[in-house]
This record gives C-alpha cells, sequence and structure tokens, in this order.
C-alpha cells in the first residue's frame, strides 16, 4: 500500500477534479471521491485532504462509517 505524509495527502483534497479525493483516519487513507457526503472534498466543516481522527469524536455517527469505504494506503505523520 502507498503511504502518504501531510503534504502528500494534501494533494488529494478535492480542489484538483482530475485527483481522487482522499482522508484519513487512525493511520488509514480511504477513498471518498464518490460519496456523496465529500462533494467538492468538504463534509460540513471537515476538508479531506487531512486526518480525520481527531473529529471523530464530535460526529454525529461511529467511526463504523469508515468500514464502508476503500483503504487505498497508509498514513503517517
Amino acid at each position: 500500500m502507498k503511504i502518504f505524509d501531510d503534504a502528500e495527502l494534501k494533494k488529494f483534497d478535492g480542489s484538483n477534479p482530475s485527483n481522487p479525493i482522499y482522508v484519513a483516519y487512525k493511520g488509514k487513507v480511504y477513498d471518498v471521491t464518490t460519496s456523496p457526503l465529500f462533494i467538492d472534498g468538504m463534509h460540513f466543516e471537515h476538508y479531506a485532504g487531512c486526518d480525520l481522527t481527531d473529529y471523530m469524536a464530535d460526529a454525529p455517527h461511529d467511526e463504523e462509517v469508515m468500514g464502508e469505504l476503500a483503504v487505498i494506503g497508509e498514513y503517517k505523520k
């Protein structure tokens, strides 16, 4: 699997329409390109291309939603 750091993950924030859209969570990188919840790389106040681990505690859902997404890499800070 590909390893992403902050700089690499940021390239997949939804700002470039030719790139897929990715987020990191608990050390894994997920593809959210086809998710209707990440239109243009944004999910409510959370941006794609970032590690969303610290925000899950405040979410109205639990981490089970991540199981619906494809893991495409590993995230290393």
